[in-house]
């Protein structure tokens, strides 16, 4: 049998990586061992793996710095309208390979790295995950900045520079336990601090209303001091960029204490300042209320309308000079995109910057606020919509509460009208209000966001959908040319390219290397469908990516895997509405069935269970707590064998998703319909050949509609299943207990203290919340999932009808790409026309 090739081997052979041209190498190696030498000239005269990393990096950071410099000079050359992308959370992951793959660089880097005796993969494995995003809204932020810049548009994402991003995740005697993660430790070799578009942000103080206008004076200043990551575009010489803010104290700050002796303690209060950029809020779709949070919303939008304006008066690369004064002509030249409310800040401040600052009047700088604001809706949840108490505001931002008083005041002259079209309907004004009234009077973000924007959409179809019918009903009814859908997308590039290069290269020698930058292309798959050849390559790949992860989970778990069993995963955020706990009593129904008939031909599965629990989040952590007390027994549990082992895949984030997701057989989608916004972890695991067994929930259903229902296990409620629900008799989870047997069984089991004997009553809660207090229909599910699960066991024994499915789904992909998404919000939201040019290259 002939041996497997090396990972080196097998990058070496793949097309889409581009070649490597001997001379490209021989270039590589020289800068690469100048970096080297000068970072051992600095600190030592051993080099270190990190050494080498850092190296590798700067020499491919090069290649960059060029292109770099060249695109920012052709906008200043073109003047097109930009768009700036302003978010809480980029969740970046690793930038090298990215940069590599995008630049045509990897198979050069590969080759050049190997006849220096280094592995490549080693080097890479150095880099520090930058976390600064929670997950979905975060992952979705760092696509949308590659599609920008491979559709060449005139792009900035801006946020803040966390100090600590997303903490590192530990499990210990089962729990979760949290480290802070410290991704700058070593240095950033990606990022460039730019001082000298250092800007001033104001918090706290008083107004005064002057003849000359209103005054914001006796304010705590704070520096936002800017650092520039480059953004490569996919092989079009377009390097965008991505401004991450950092807050500094000013010199001066608190001196005034030095005349009374303390000069310590002043220069100590600096840290207060500087926390606004320390740490990322660890809570995805939970709202909380707290004055740093608050702050950093407004520092960031802050920080970036000062850029904003700046950009927009100097048109020309390298000048100061005001050319441009007529801020009538603001929306033709800049759109503003708002991930989720978080950055809701940017309306009021631009109000304030236009109206105190630019001295329009309010009717004007309003229209313009509104024509160049756009706001995207990540969640129907309402634990997490934002709602900011009054007395906060005052008291942090008390400018910006008389610009949302006023804007509210107008907003009702309007309603009053509305009012009018719906006689009889007293309660829409109330509903309707930016201001909610009752014991603690709140400011509604999201009302905020559509009253100050002139296109709102949502992430799915069906999640648009339920906004206009639902939440924003009201808006919609006022105003429904606002509203739109932009279902969310993934880069191909990550996701696709880089992550799964034998998958890449199995399609790219059936149907070219157009798909990475047009997935649409993928569908050309389908007449390959019945291709013995084609399915052949398309297991073997499987195959080969399920080895490869079987060794990284030996290696991590200390547990033996099967690789030939079913590698089933559901990898998120641990939350209630996901329900993690559905999977968890399937696998107890599956565990008790094997135990019941341990000689039937049972179908071999390795279900894996991944995602961080927000630290505060009680009920996630008992989750994580369940699906690790099962594992203990399933796994050691000699009558199963490897026939079920349940892993909890510790500190899920971006580079284990890029190992993981290739690897996978079965993707888990089964949030209770109408909960999940969309979903992009689903798509990742379509484009990389797993298939879906899934709700009627956010992008599911356009997945399913894309591959063929017939190619999706689908099951469950629908939408409508649950509002009838709702509506009628109630969910009752002891009906489905009473009724059930194995899911009784399930239940006692838990209750009962059989995967916690050493503490009976560890589970009590999680029971108690089932049985009582359920809010996501756990129990409702549970049958149709059981049953569907079957099929998916049944279909996995016809390898070849498996495989034909999964080239179904991977035909079924094209509208998931990020590019189409942005291509999408370009032209129906931004007025912006994507284009394909390549533009000359810098370096």
């Amino acid at each position: 049998m002939s041996k497997p090739l090396s990972d080196h081997d097998k990058r070496k052979q793949i097309s889409v990586r581009g070649l490597a041209g001997v001379e490209n190498v021989a270039e590589l190696k020289v800068a690469f061992n100048r970096h080297l030498h000068f970072t051992l000239v600095k600190d030592r005269n051993v080099a270190n793996k990190r050494d080498y990393y850092f190296a590798l990096a700067n020499t491919v950071r090069d290649h960059l710095v060029g292109r770099w410099i060249r695109t920012q000079q052709y906008y200043y050359e073109k003047d097109p309208k930009r768009v700036y992308y302003i978010s809480l959370e980029f969740y970046m992951g690793r930038t090298l390979q990215n940069t590599m793959v995008n630049l045509a660089l990897e198979n050069a880097c590969d080759e050049a790295i190997y006849q220096l005796g280094l592995d490549m993969e080693e080097l890479e494995d150095m880099e520090e995950d930058a976390g600064l995003g929670n997950g979905g809204l975060g992952r979705l932020a760092a696509c949308f900045l590659d599609s920008m810049a491979s559709l060449g548009l005139a792009a900035y994402g801006y946020g803040i520079r966390y100090e600590f991003g997303i903490f590192n995740q530990k499990i210990v005697n089962g729990w979760q336990v949290e480290e802070a993660d410290d991704w700058l430790r070593y240095g950033n070799p990606w990022e460039k601090a730019r001082p000298e578009y250092m800007r001033p942000v104001k918090f706290y103080g008083r107004t005064e209303h002057t003849p000359d206008g209103v005054k914001w004076v006796d304010t705590q200043v704070v520096l936002a001091l800017p650092y520039d990551t480059p953004i490569p575009g996919y092989r079009n010489n377009i390097v965008n960029t991505m401004r991450l803010w950092s807050a500094k104290a000013p010199c001066d700050f608190n001196l005034k204490d030095f005349n009374v002796g303390g000069y310590i303690q002043a220069v100590l209060d600096r840290n207060l300042c500087e926390n606004i950029s320390r740490v990322l809020y660890p809570n995805d779709n939970f709202f909380e209320g707290k004055e740093l949070r608050l702050k950093q919303e407004y520092f960031v939008v802050a920080a970036t309308l000062q850029d904003v304006v700046r950009r927009f008066k100097a048109s020309k690369f390298g000048s100061r000079e005001i050319v441009r004064t007529d801020f009538a002509e603001l929306p033709n030249k800049v759109a503003i995109q708002l991930n989720d409310t978080h950055p809701a800040m940017a309306i009021p401040e631009l109000m304030r910057v236009l109206v105190d600052e630019e001295k329009l009047g309010w009717d004007k700088a309003w229209d313009v606020c509104v024509r160049t604001c756009a706001y995207t809706n990540h969640t129907v949840l309402p634990e997490a919509l934002e709602r900011w108490p009054i007395d906060l505001f005052h008291h942090l931002l008390p400018r910006h509460l008389e610009i949302i008083y006023e804007i509210n005041r107008r907003f009702m002259e309007v309603r009053e009208y509305v009012a009018s079209k719906f006689p009889g309907d007293n309660d829409r004004l109330r509903r309707m209000s930016l201001i909610e009234e009752g014991g603690c009077k709140k400011v509604n973000m999201a009302h905020l966001c559509i009253v100050g924007s002139h296109a709102v959409n949502g992430v799915a179809r069906i999640h648009s959908e339920i906004l206009i019918a639902t939440l924003f009903k009201d808006f919609y009814e006022l105003d429904p040319h606002k509203f739109q859908n932009k279902t969310n997308g993934i880069t191909p590039r990550r996701w696709l390219v880089m992550c799964n290069p034998g998958l890449a290269e199995v399609i790219a020698e059936k149907i070219g290397e157009e798909f990475i930058r047009d997935l649409d292309q993928l569908k050309r798959l389908l007449k390959f469908v019945n291709d013995d050849a084609f399915i052949r390559d398309i297991a073997k790949v499987k195959q080969e990516n399920k080895l490869k992860f079987a060794v990284h989970l030996e290696e991590h778990y200390k547990v033996k895997i099967n690789p030939q069993s079913m590698f089933d995963f559901q990898v998120k955020r641990i939350h209630e509405y996901k329900r993690q706990l559905l999977n968890c009593l399937h696998m107890i129904t599956y565990y008790n069935r094997i135990k019941k008939e341990p000689n039937k031909h049972w179908t071999p599965r390795t279900i894996m269970v991944g995602g961080k629990a927000a630290p505060g989040y009680h009920t996630a952590k008992m989750i994580i707590r369940l699906i690790t007390a099962i594992g203990e027994v399933v796994n050691h549990d000699p009558v199963v064998g490897d026939r079920l082992k349940v892993i909890f895949l510790e500190n899920y984030r971006v580079t284990l998703a890029e190992k993981a997701i290739p690897s996978a057989d079965l993707s888990e989608q089964i949030s209770t319909a109408g909960t999940e916004a969309s979903g992009t972890g689903n798509m990742k695991f379509m484009l990389n050949g797993a298939l879906t067994i899934g709700t009627m929930d956010g992008a599911n259903v356009e997945m399913a509609e894309e591959a063929g229902e017939e190619n999706f296990f689908i099951f469950g409620m629908r939408v409508e299943d649950v509002d009838a629900m709702d509506a009628g008799k109630g969910y009752h989870a002891s009906e489905y207990y009473n009724r059930i047997p194995e899911l009784k069984q399930a239940m006692d089991q838990i209750a009962g203290g059989f995967f916690s004997p050493k503490q009976p009553d560890l589970f009590k809660e999680l029971v108690d919340l089932l049985m009582h207090h359920d809010r996501f229909k756990v129990f409702a599910d549970y049958e149709a999932y059981i049953k569907c699960q079957d099929k998916v066991n049944q279909l996995y024994k016809n390898p070849k009808e498996w495989t034909k499915m999964v080239i179904h789904n991977i035909a079924g992909c094209g509208k998931f790409s990020s590019d189409r998404t942005i291509a999408q919000y370009a032209r129906e939201i931004w007025g912006m026309e994507p284009s394909l040019e390549k533009i000359p290259n810098g370096s």
